[in-house]
């Protein structure tokens, strides 16, 4: 198992389980998605050097992200 270190935006300073290193990610925040884009190389690949890590970083809201006073 592999986990993400997520950079920007809503979810700056998070780490993630991943079960499969995709070039995006999509996670729920509040009502709506943000989604995260991989780069770099993995980290920690080794057998004895801890989990894996990959680096993420904020690309796009798929909704708002503030609550409107509607």
């Amino acid at each position: 198992m592999a986990l993400a270190r997520l950079h920007g935006g809503p979810l700056d300073g998070q780490i993630i389980p991943l079960d499969d290193a995709d070039d995006r990610l999509i996670v729920p925040y509040s009502e709506t998605q943000v989604v995260y884009e991989r780069r770099g190389e993995p980290r920690n690949t080794g057998e004895g050097d801890g989990p894996t890590e990959i680096d993420y970083w904020f690309d796009e809201a798929l909704g708002d992200l503030t609550a409107s006073d509607d």
